[in-house]
């Protein structure tokens, strides 16, 4: 597929492509009809897959006690990440492939599911040069390296997520890899460096309107007293 890359895009050809097949009884026009139409639901998947995940974190914001699992929410990463791979659509796949490795790490608590799923999803992002997708797999592998107790793995993903996060003025990212960065340096017994990470932050995520972010900034600076 060519062209236009949006839903209207894909919508568009799709229509045309009908007509081919309505009007000239062009059968092979209705498949490639077909692998539009899968574009588009590939994208609506992630999409509603994502904001059910927020849902989630909103929830546990709260209180912890609230955030329980939405059962639509894995299916549409699986959808997703199916309808990608059969489009041959590899940056797809891989932030697809992201979103099912969040899923585990974050709502199920699961990193010996969601690391291979990262891993896996970081490599297609960088073959595909997706480096929003990088930086966020690169975000979730240190998670998974500090709970693991691997703090200087953990450290060089997120500096190199944010190394991404940066060059693409990814205010609010950087601001939330910086709280990861403090804890790390509290347990490495770096505390000026942790306060130096929460100063930063704090003013990327003042700048950004980042009001949840700064929430977390205030439980992390309470927590490494």
């Amino acid at each position: 597929m060519t062209g236009d890359g949006s839903a209207e895009g894909h919508l568009e050809r799709a229509r045309q492509l009908y007509e081919q097949g309505v009007f000239d009884g062009d059968e092979a026009a209705l498949a490639i009809a077909d692998r539009e139409l899968d574009a588009v639901e590939a994208a609506l998947a992630l999409a509603r897959g994502r904001n059910i995940h927020t849902k989630f974190l909103t929830a546990r914001d709260r209180d912890p006690a609230q955030a329980v699992e939405d059962p639509a929410e894995l299916p549409l990463f699986e959808r997703s990440r199916a309808l990608y791979q059969s489009l041959g659509d590899t940056a797809g796949e891989a932030d697809a492939l992201f979103w099912l490795g969040c899923f585990h790490q974050v709502v199920r608590g699961d990193d010996g599911t969601a690391v291979p799923l990262l891993e896996r999803s970081l490599a297609l992002a960088t073959q595909a040069g997706a480096t929003s997708t990088m930086s966020e797999d690169l975000r979730h592998l240190g998670i998974a390296a500090q709970r693991a107790g691997h703090l200087d793995q953990a450290r060089t993903h997120l500096e190199e997520s944010n190394r991404l996060r940066r060059e693409a003025g990814f205010l609010p990212g950087v601001a939330s890899n910086l709280i990861g960065l403090a804890y790390i340096a509290a347990a490495q017994n770096r505390p000026a460096d942790g306060r130096t990470h929460l100063d930063e932050a704090t003013t990327l995520a003042t700048t950004a309107n980042a009001h949840r972010i700064l929430h977390h900034i205030t439980e992390a600076r309470t927590h490494l007293q």
